[in-house]
């Protein structure tokens, strides 16, 4: 156990920390999951990838964890292409990929789920929104708002 834990938590570990709010949270959901991982491994089937079958349950458990301590759910490693198609060259001189994750950390807790699921993870609006018990209006404009913010938080990066 200590062997495969060794082998797949780094890179767990990452996509904890883009779903979570803090390390302590992140370090929560990669126990959490991995808990999850080794009590189900007998339903792995070797349709896929175990690294993948894994991902999915650690992105489960972040979505569950997400839903257990949202008050209000209404209210609701970046893949750095998607993010220097919104930015500009000066943000990306002065900003690195840990800096980029720590803003995202810093937005609310709907929209970095719903910015992690589509632009992360891939999820369609009409995923997200079953997943999350929202519309995919919601989805939608909840994305839209967590580009923005990250946009003007980046401006004000480059312009310092």
């Amino acid at each position: 156990q200590e062997s495969f834990y060794r082998r797949f938590a780094p890179k767990m570990y990452g996509v904890c920390l883009r779903f979570a709010k803090n390390q302590m949270e992140a370090d929560d959901i990669l126990q959490e999951g991995f808990i999850k991982v080794y009590l189900n491994l007998k339903a792995f089937r070797n349709e896929g990838s175990l690294e993948g079958w894994i991902r999915r349950t650690i992105v489960n458990t972040a979505i569950n964890y997400y839903k257990k301590n949202a008050k209000y759910l209404k209210d609701i490693e970046i893949e750095k292409a998607e993010i220097m198609l919104s930015m500009n060259e000066g943000a990306l001189d002065k900003i690195s990929v840990k800096e980029l994750l720590s803003l995202i950390r810093e937005l609310p807790s709907g929209y970095r789920m719903v910015f992690n699921l589509n632009v992360m993870e891939g999820y369609t609006h009409k995923e997200i929104s079953q997943l999350l018990d929202i519309s995919e209006n919601t989805s939608k404009s909840q994305l839209s708002r967590a580009r923005q913010t990250l946009q003007r938080k980046l401006k004000e990066i480059s312009s310092i």
